[in-house]
């Protein structure tokens, strides 16, 4: 499908976009309380453009491996199945029924259309959810991530699996947390992780004592070097090994150098602070905002363990899906500090600032 746009500047046009709504949205913090009337104008209007935006513009890119990574990848798997070719891989098993099932009713171009759309509505919804009027907040936050873009262009049902695992926890009834979250898993295995960290913080509800063990973490994985790289390796991540610490790369390369990432330490740490910030300092108590964040503290203590490796980003997107919400959760949900509209808009700043920086100026 060709696209008005220029291949070489289909995602930068994104970023710049979305730089133009990040600015927009931060004037209207700085002039407006949140409960104006005139805020919830600009929300009735510009929160579903931008949705509609996000899943069309995302959905209907051009097909690229050079510019989409596993774009190609998935690309493949759809012509093979619309041959009428059987599903071999015991991976993955939900997304590569999808797929097929997909390659037999529609085009490639609808395909991936369809895929933007389990990526980008369950967020809608989530927000929704929980922040009612305000939701179009949450939404940016969330589309504004670091890795969002990447997730919903390269690394796909990875991506699809984390809308469903948030859609997951969002739901009241039990049954369908379960039924998301198991969801989530069959489209991508390696949600097991937040899974596991969920079912914890349903057991160990404990945000004080989650902050520990995941600062105790950084001087065990400096010290332990390799070493849990091939330990994890030797209890069962052997293919998901191979798969994610060599394959692929998001759509700047920073993951392509192994070491001890501090930049995205330091990144994952924001959402660390704001935590503590909100649940020490602030003394805000939510249970949903305690699973979050204490499912956030277990799996972006996993990634620092295998830090070291190469292209572990696959392994930070299972904690940095959450770090929208983590950051800006308990500013919707009830008024704990002065000016906090205002506050929003200087988060929202900060926070989107390393998104485009990484994403344009650094790549």
């Amino acid at each position: 499908m060709n696209s008005f746009i220029p291949i070489e500047l289909y995602t930068p046009f994104y970023f710049y976009s979305l730089l133009f709504i990040v600015l927009v949205t931060f004037l209207h913090t700085l002039i407006l309380p949140l409960n104006s009337v005139k805020i919830l104008k600009y929300i009735k209007v510009i929160g579903p453009v931008l949705l509609i935006f996000v899943i069309l513009y995302m959905g209907l890119r051009p097909i690229s491996g050079r510019y989409f990574g596993d774009m190609s990848t998935y690309s493949h798997y759809f012509k093979i199945y619309s041959t009428g070719a059987p599903i071999t891989s015991t991976r993955d098993i939900l997304f590569h029924n999808f797929t097929k099932f997909s390659s037999q009713l529609m085009t490639i171009h609808v395909y991936f259309l369809l895929c933007a759309g389990l990526y980008v509505i369950p967020l809608y919804f989530i927000c929704k959810k929980w922040f009612n009027d305000y939701w179009f907040y949450g939404f940016l936050f969330l589309i504004g991530a670091f890795s969002f873009w990447a997730y919903g262009t390269n690394g796909i049902r990875n991506g699809i699996a984390g809308s469903f695992f948030l859609l997951g926890i969002s739901r009241e009834k039990r049954v369908w947390q379960i039924l998301w979250i198991v969801l989530a898993i069959n489209f991508h295995k390696t949600m097991l992780l937040p899974a596991v960290g969920f079912l914890l913080a349903n057991f160990y509800n404990q945000p004080k004592r989650m902050i520990v063990f995941w600062a105790l973490c950084i001087p065990v994985s400096l010290i332990g070097g390799g070493f849990f790289e091939n330990f994890f390796g030797s209890i069962g991540f052997d293919d998901q090994r191979i798969h994610y610490f060599t394959e692929g790369k998001i759509n700047n390369d920073d993951f392509r150098f192994t070491g001890f990432r501090w930049d995205f330490l330091m990144y994952s740490a924001t959402a660390v602070f704001a935590g503590w910030y909100y649940i020490v300092k602030l003394k805000f108590k939510d249970k949903i905002y305690f699973w979050l964040y204490n499912t956030y503290l277990f799996s972006n203590a996993f990634w620092i363990l295998v830090i070291r490796a190469n292209f572990s980003n696959r392994f930070a997107y299972l904690s940095w899906f959450m770090i929208g919400v983590v950051l800006i959760y308990p500013l919707l949900i009830k008024e704990i500090i002065p000016r906090q509209h205002h506050r929003i808009g200087l988060v929202l700043i900060a926070y989107f600032s390393f998104t485009f920086i990484m994403n344009l100026l650094i790549n």
